[in-house]
């Protein structure tokens, strides 16, 4: 019950309501607080003057709120009146629950009276703390209010239940265990606010101070006051006014305002309204429950939430691991072959240094041996040697000038690491749709079956972020056999034609994306038509057929055989249908029996190989399928006839009557795949479709035997 405690705690003061009055706006104010936010208004506004003026208003009518704002819908936090210059402006405080209060315009004069029996000030006007409202009382003042008892009782009841020690009443913050409850002014105090608020002197000492357990069986025992009229303050409610929609007392009926009203028993009017509050409450009920189950699948979903976050990260983590490592991997491998070139640079400079190292010394051994030479003074010996030592030192000058003193090698290091792309791509690194879409919801409102179609509509969970980029229906064979694909597309309805009569059929349906499929949806059992219901189809037909009666009936404006075939297809199952002679003249030869859709139109049923037909006169009647006439039959038909055809196609058979009789043997044997309801006539025949038709008993009993 602590959920209901703020609904019984008033705006203005923040505690439990004290002798509440129910305000013309059904909000409930203490009646000492709503003598604390009353307003004094100007003279020219009091109800005496627009009585006087010939205004019609009643004594609570309401003000207009553009000519005059009690409250401040800016953050200053005071409010004025707008419309008169005489009326002070006040501040606006604010009460417990949030509310703006509205203190007196002036103090009220000194009474001897309590605070909630002193009388009103003239002109006082009443602002409801928690619509708005306002109202200006008339001089009755608060009294003119009725009392809600109803309030008090629940009050009393709900603090009774507590379980807890009472706590103090007028504690300003925290409230501190009541130590005693005084019964002259049914409050519990602390000590503090005893000795603060209730000090043992004066008037106050006579009050009966007794212990606050003491004081709650003092409440409980207390009898409950009888609601009063506050018109006449002596009687007490005894009928109900159905059109003020207010409780009243007879006085009120025989010379009150109500005396020309519709009104009922109090009685019966609390037990409608307690029926009606039930009802309502049912309906609030199960939207509670429903909130109820709301918070826990939201709470589930913190809890999925925060799991789901955990998951993701470590992925995350694991995912930016991965491309440091694959980074590192690569790192090592692009210095691998920077070293490789640098082992590469320094040994071809290393083999030249050797190489001219030693170059360099065998030349600069020659030099020294050929200055040893010229400083010889023998003339003959020079000759002899000096043409070998200069072609040596040309030679040895030749070798030098071949590129000898270039470096095979440069210092710089031919490589250029291109990593533009990579930065690209790491700022281009972000979070992409990887999932499948979630599982869509079969609507099972909307999902139906009509003879042998079934419509199904789905739609993705509301809460779902990944978008389907198209559906796969699957239904399978009404047979408990494998699924099929009937539908791939982005709509979220589909019907599917052509399904097999009085068969169960399951359906599911899965989305997709660029990443995958969803899983399916819940599995949903669809149920065919156990007998066909339909009529004649103008699409299909001869321009000269004439359709009537809902396209159940059929003539022609032709002098030669028309075409018309049914609007449902059959391909499994036991079906059966008439059509009655509406008009028949001159003895035409009407045919009937079951085509492809791709039968001749112009032509009598049965001369082609697309339908398989009865044609009747009105003595005999011939089977045709091809152009090919068998089995000539005694018995025709007239005005007012019944053709029935039977088509069997668990026992693959094509079956005629006339009139409830079978006419003929079997027409045809073997006859599978889909085939339409079929009739060929003139403009001398008329006839009428009956479908929905049960197999005829004669038949099944037959069948079962066979």
């Amino acid at each position: 019950m602590e959920e209901m405690e703020e609904e019984l705690k008033c705006p203005v003061c923040g505690s439990f309501y004290r002798e509440p009055i129910i305000l013309p706006c059904s909000h409930n104010l203490c009646q000492a607080c709503a003598r604390n936010i009353l307003v004094q208004t100007p003279e020219s506004e009091s109800p005496q003057s627009r009585r006087a003026s010939g205004s019609g208003v009643s004594d609570y009518d309401y003000l207009d709120l553009d000519k005059m704002s009690l409250y401040s819908e800016a953050d200053s936090g005071y409010g004025s009146y707008g419309g008169f210059a005489s009326a002070p402006t006040t501040p606006c405080q604010k009460s417990p629950n949030g509310v703006r209060v509205f203190p007196p315009a002036m103090p009220p004069p000194p009474t001897h009276l309590s605070p909630a029996l002193a009388p009103v000030p003239r002109n006082s006007c009443i602002t409801c703390p928690q619509c708005h409202r306002s109202l200006i009382l008339d001089d009755r003042g608060l009294r003119g209010f009725p009392k809600n008892r109803v309030l008090e009782g629940v009050i009393d009841r709900y603090q009774q239940s507590k379980a807890a020690a009472l706590k103090c009443q007028l504690c300003e913050k925290v409230p501190k265990e009541a130590t005693v409850m005084c019964e002259q002014c049914d409050v519990f105090y602390c000590d503090p606010c005893r000795l603060r608020c209730h000090p043992p002197r004066g008037p106050l000492a006579k009050h009966r101070l007794v212990p606050p357990a003491q004081g709650r069986v003092s409440r409980r025992l207390s009898p409950r006051k009888v609601s009063t009229c506050t018109d006449h303050e002596l009687e007490n409610h005894s009928m109900y006014c159905v059109q003020c929609k207010m409780p009243v007392c007879y006085q009120c009926l025989e010379e009150g305002k109500h005396s020309s009203h519709e009104v009922k028993a109090l009685g019966a009017m609390w037990k409608l309204h307690k029926s009606q509050l039930s009802q309502a409450l049912n309906g609030l009920s199960d939207r509670a429950k429903e909130a109820k189950e709301f918070l826990v699948q939201l709470r589930n979903m913190v809890q999925q939430i925060q799991e789901n976050s955990v998951e993701f990260e470590a992925c995350l983590v694991a995912q930016c691991d991965a491309l440091i490592d694959a980074l590192n991997r690569r790192k090592a491998q692009l210095l691998a072959r920077v070293n490789k070139e640098h082992e590469h640079k320094l040994k071809v400079v290393r083999d030249q240094i050797s190489h001219c190292t030693v170059k360099l010394r065998q030349t600069t051994g020659l030099m020294e041996y050929c200055l040893e030479v010229i400083k010889e003074n023998d003339p003959s010996g020079f000759l002899q040697i000096s043409d070998a030592l200069i072609r040596r030192v040309h030679l040895t000058e030749d070798q030098w000038g071949k590129g000898t003193l270039t470096p095979r090698m440069t210092t710089d290091f031919d490589l250029s690491l291109d990593n533009s792309p990579l930065l690209q791509s790491i700022h281009q690194l972000d979070f992409v749709q990887v999932k499948v879409p979630a599982t869509p919801i079969l609507q099972l409102e909307e999902c139906c079956t009509h003879n042998n179609s079934a419509t199904l509509s789905w739609k993705q969970p509301p809460l779902s972020t990944v978008p389907a980029e198209g559906y796969i229906l699957e239904l399978d064979d009404g047979n408990g056999g494998q699924f099929r694909e009937v539908y791939v597309g982005k709509e979220t309805m589909c019907t599917v034609d052509g399904l097999h009569f009085n068969s169960t059929y399951n359906a599911r349906v899965k989305a997709f994306n660029k990443t995958g499929v969803s899983p399916y949806s819940k599995t949903l059992v669809l149920q065919t038509s156990e007998v066909a219901w339909f009529a004649f189809d103008p699409g299909s037909a001869h321009s000269d057929i004439i359709f009537s009666n809902d396209n159940l009936t059929v003539t022609c404006s032709s002098y030669d055989d028309r075409v018309v075939l049914g609007k449902t297809g059959f391909s499994k199952g036991v079906h059966y249908w008439e059509l009655t002679i509406d008009r028949y003249d001159n003895h035409p030869d009407p045919a009937f029996g079951v085509a492809r859709m791709d039968v001749m139109k112009d032509v009598m049923l049965g001369k082609d190989d697309k339908a398989w037909a009865m044609y009747v006169d009105n003595n005999r009647s011939w089977f045709m399928h091809n152009n090919s006439h068998t089995n000539r039959t005694e018995g025709g038909i007239t005005k007012g006839a019944t053709i029935g055809v039977l088509l069997d196609l668990n026992r693959k058979t094509l079956t005629f009557f006339i009139n409830d009789e079978q006419q003929g043997p079997i027409a045809f044997e073997n006859v599978e795949g889909l085939f339409f309801p079929a009739v060929s006539l003139n403009r001398n025949v008329q006839v009428t479709l009956h479908t929905g038709l049960p197999v005829p008993d004669f038949y099944s009993s037959r069948a079962s035997i066979a």
